[in-house]
């Protein structure tokens, strides 16, 4: 049975994004911070000294086309594993295989996709391995290595960051899907540049989208009478379940969008800021960058005035990088009503933008010697810490001590609203003035 069933597997046509996979370095599109002329993994690659590895970046931007182009150039025995369907006495058998590779001679190289996946127990199966050399284990991961990845392993490999695929970079990818006999080289079909960036936006940096999304439009395109297949915008948009709302994440509607969600927000108005939010992600935009916009938009309109604004604006962030696309469209939706309704405040930022005009325009202006951090006997000779107030010896917690220079004394930069929360630390901040001014050696009484 399994061999009929493998005959029947490979009489099926491969998709456009197998039959295009790199073999040489060359041929990989993107990661030149890595892979360009001189640097590292290159040299790594090029000089046979690879060594176990750990590649991290999201979804579609070669790790595991990078894994397989290594082996063939460094000529080794590759096993993919997957982390999803493999368990402990798999891992062990492999291992056990690889011990004998070596006795021959041969390296092995374990490419271990999803890696994270695994838990403790089955990532502590391949250290023995990793450290007497019998394999090299590369990983990947669309997760941070830091906390998915036991911290023996993973002092034992060196992390590679991959980065999303650039607009240009996929651009040129389906051009190369058309061009080459392994793609489409081979038929008739027309399509416009226009509409292979509009594949490119969509696929969002992710290579294998953008290869997968080509394929079934040409699959559904037009073809006339001569044979030639026509790829249109309409049927890329069909394909895609997006309409004409697509856009250019790098062009002004972008700009435009984000704009009108940031105003929205500002003049307390949830229904269009609702409606500006659905623009941009039914667009294809990514949940994680509104997300950023949001979070800055807590503190830069919101504040002190409600400092709980914040912790919204964070945890829809975590939430869409939990979830991704379109379960986080819920958790946006709920953090953006939220600002919407929130009193506001720009108190923060505009505290921050005085003091960077003055910070830019006194760069040299020493820090006062009494807070100074006196951590030598030198220093301390000098004047560094002397006439120090630790304020938790008071009993109000507070000193007439200076912390700004001579130049910019009794400069406020921070000037609380009587919005929301604010007030409360409005009338705060005037108590301790207040106090200060009450003990400041310098006023008479």
């Amino acid at each position: 049975m399994n061999d009929q069933t493998s005959l029947w597997d490979q009489s099926l046509p491969q998709p456009l994004a197998a039959r295009l996979r790199p073999e040489t370095i060359d041929e990989i599109v993107g990661q030149q911070h890595l892979l360009g002329k001189g640097r590292i993994l290159r040299r790594i690659i090029e000089q046979d000294a690879v060594s176990s590895m750990i590649f991290w970046g999201p979804p579609g931007v070669g790790k595991t086309t990078l894994a397989t182009v290594i082996a063939h150039q460094t000529k080794a025995g590759f096993i993919d594993f997957s982390a999803v369907t493999s368990g402990i006495r798999e891992i062990r058998e492999v291992m056990q295989q690889a011990d004998k590779n070596r006795a021959f001679g041969e390296k092995t190289i374990v490419f271990v996709d999803e890696i994270h996946r695994f838990n403790k127990a089955q990532q502590d199966a391949f250290l023995p391995f990793v450290e007497k050399g019998s394999i090299i284990l590369i990983g990947a991961t669309t997760e941070n290595p830091s906390f998915e990845i036991n911290s023996a392993l993973l002092s034992r490999c060196k992390v590679f960051v991959l980065k999303a695929l650039t607009e240009e970079e996929i651009f040129s990818l389906l051009r190369r899907a058309l061009e080459s006999p392994q793609g489409f080289g081979g038929q008739q079909i027309t399509v416009s540049d226009d509409v292979l960036r509009l594949i490119a936006v969509f696929a969002n940096g992710d290579a294998r989208t953008a290869l997968s999304t080509l394929e079934m439009a040409v699959l559904n395109g037009d073809v006339d009478a001569r044979g030639v297949t026509c790829v249109t915008r309409e049927i890329v948009e069909q394909c895609t379940s997006k309409k004409s709302l697509l856009y250019d994440k790098n062009g002004e509607e972008h700009y435009n969008l984000i704009s009108a969600l940031h105003k929205s927000m500002r003049n307390s108005d949830p229904d269009a800021a609702v409606y500006w939010l659905a623009r941009m992600l039914e667009a294809g935009e990514d949940p994680l960058y509104v997300a950023r916009r949001v979070i800055r938009f807590a503190s830069e309109d919101v504040g002190l005035a409600d400092p709980r604004a914040m912790d919204q604006a964070v945890a829809a962030y975590q939430a869409c990088h939990f979830l991704g696309m379109p379960e986080c469209t819920v958790h946006l939706t709920q953090a953006v009503v939220y600002m919407s309704l929130a009193p506001k405040s720009n108190a923060l930022y505009m505290a921050y933008e005085t003091a960077k005009q003055d910070a830019v325009r006194q760069l040299s202006e020493p820090v006062p010697l009494h807070i100074r951090n006196g951590v030598t006997s030198l220093m301390r000779q000098v004047g560094y810490g002397e006439g120090y107030q630790y304020a938790h010896d008071s009993a109000d917690k507070l000193t007439d001590m200076r912390c700004l220079p001579d130049s910019l004394l009794g400069t406020e930069y921070y000037r609380p609203t009587d919005q929301g929360l604010e007030a409360r630390y409005a009338e705060r901040l005037a108590q301790i003035k207040q106090w200060k001014q009450a003990h400041d050696p310098t006023v008479k009484k």
